[in-house]
């Protein structure tokens, strides 16, 4: 079953707390830049590993919101913590810390990052099929993560609204997910999947009725698939990012 092909999403303005969040890393930046030697350049060529400095100046002058990620970038570059600029991400830190035991959060080395490329459902459909994970030419779009996945892994933006439920568990359409493909597969895990009769993956979650096993949408007006032989899963996902 293929998914309803996606509308461009209009970019919403950042709220009252993300664009100050933004004004306060400018600030520091502004303070500190000349005493460090770093430029925007150096943060996004190095840090976040984005091919010109305006990925960095995007989130100084508030045009996107930041995320763990990249407040982790800019908290290393400019020696600080994340809640001298974000209270906000601090917490989601403290939060990450807590649930893997690992030394992250309010310190002066903050969480390290990892580059995931983002790719096509087209892509990520024939990936059971690719003789090497990511050959030349794969992806010119790389996001980061927390997350240090288990084997080769990608990000997927979400199209349609299959997996957007009215109660629970829902994810919205221009969602990045992100799919380790040597993650563990269980029922009750939301996966990538390569159904016979189409080129393209699909995003469902397993689960098992019966003894059977079905790829199952979130959203109800969705009609449920069943898993059989010739079905393969391409990945577990392990991690939703809203990107503004």
């Amino acid at each position: 079953m293929k998914t309803p092909e996606k509308k461009p999403a209009k970019k919403r303005p950042l709220s009252e707390i993300e664009a100050a969040e933004c004004a306060a890393l400018n600030a520091i930046y502004k303070a500190k830049k000349k005493t460090l030697g770093i430029s925007q350049e150096k943060i996004a060529i190095e840090g976040l590993k984005a091919n010109s400095q305006s990925a960095a100046s995007h989130y100084l002058t508030g045009r996107n919101a930041l995320n763990i990620e990249a407040a982790a970038v800019f908290a290393r570059y400019l020696q600080v913590p994340v809640s001298d600029f974000s209270e906000r991400l601090a917490k989601e830190i403290k939060g990450i810390s807590s649930s893997s035991e690992s030394n992250i959060g309010e310190t002066r080395q903050p969480v390290q990052s990892f580059r995931y490329p983002v790719i096509s459902w087209v892509a990520a459909g024939a990936w059971a099929e690719a003789v090497e994970p990511y050959p030349a030419g794969f992806s010119d779009r790389y996001e980061f993560s927390v997350y240090d996945s288990k084997g080769p892994a990608f990000w997927l933006e979400v199209k349609g609204d299959s997996m957007t439920s009215p109660v629970g568990q829902s994810i919205t359409e221009g969602t990045l997910i992100l799919v380790d493909t040597e993650a563990e597969v269980a029922p009750g895990k939301l996966v990538i999947a390569k159904l016979p009769d189409s080129n393209e993956a699909t995003f469902k979650k397993l689960v098992n009725d019966g003894g059977k096993l079905f790829l199952k949408p979130l959203n109800p007006a969705w009609r449920i698939e069943p898993f059989n032989e010739d079905c393969r899963i391409v990945g577990v996902v392990v991690r939703a990012l809203q990107k503004f």
